[in-house]
């Protein structure tokens, strides 16, 4: 069994940059909407959670409705944009309006103690912005973990480093060295075995079907869509013969 990473989306342009981020470093994620209540048991194999970005204001009233039950278990947390100003007004924190929307290049300096993530970046490390409202007072047992050259609150890391809460994006190419702080969280915070490739994926798929289906017949309904093709490419392989596809 794979571990898995739940990403939690609230609706960011940039939530699939975030699955492939981690899919690229061989860590399996699955996106599930933010409004899907959590189960009585997280998923099997689960070493952490990701709360996305969105285009909501956590404190306007299309907040989008989130179960908090996601976050129990004290697995580790990285909250980006969205997923940060979360974590900051249901924690205790402050989030404020912002007169205007920051969008674009920024640049951040980290603390004294900014956390396992952020620890050790150059002054003047490039960030991706896009956010409008922005953390004014962080969470009772949180500390600042780097400011913006404006002296925004970039980041914010809990006292023990297990949460992590980033107001920039590091899952898109804008972002320096992006994809080595969602590494850090991944590896080094959630101990991520680094265990999952495209590949696997599609063999034990494939076997999965093959034990399932044994010597039937299964009819595809067969749009020429990325959806329908994937699921006839994987019967095709797993069935052969045994597989019908009908174009509709």
């Amino acid at each position: 069994m794979h571990q898995l990473i739940v990403i939690l989306d609230f609706g960011s342009q940039y939530t699939q940059l975030i699955a492939r981020r981690f899919r690229e470093l061989s860590i399996y994620c699955e996106i599930r909407p933010c409004t899907e209540p959590a189960p009585a048991e997280l998923p099997a194999g689960t070493i952490g959670v990701v709360l996305s970005g969105g285009p909501a204001s956590v404190v306007g009233p299309d907040a989008p409705p989130f179960d908090a039950g996601w976050l129990r278990d004290d697995l580790p947390v990285l909250g980006i944009c969205y997923g940060m100003q979360w974590l900051a007004q249901t924690l205790g924190g402050r989030v404020d309006r912002g007169a205007a929307r920051e969008y674009g290049l920024a640049r951040i300096d980290v603390t004294e103690l900014p956390g396992p993530v952020l620890d050790g970046l150059a002054p003047g490390h490039r960030v991706w912005m896009s956010h409008g409202d922005h953390v004014a007072v962080v969470p009772p047992g949180y500390r600042v973990a780097a400011r913006s050259s404006s002296g925004t609150i970039a980041a914010m890391v809990r006292d023990d480093g297990r949460v992590t809460a980033l107001q920039f994006h590091p899952e898109v190419a804008h972002t320096e060295a992006g994809s080595r702080l969602l590494e850090r969280f991944a590896v080094g915070v959630c101990g991520a075995r680094r265990d999952w490739t495209p590949g696997s994926f599609v063999d034990e798929h494939v076997a999965a079907l093959r034990a399932r289906i044994g010597e039937g017949s299964v009819l595809c309904a067969l749009s020429g869509g990325v959806d329908s093709s994937v699921v006839a490419a994987l019967l095709a392989k797993a069935i052969g013969k045994q597989l019908v596809c009908i174009f509709v």
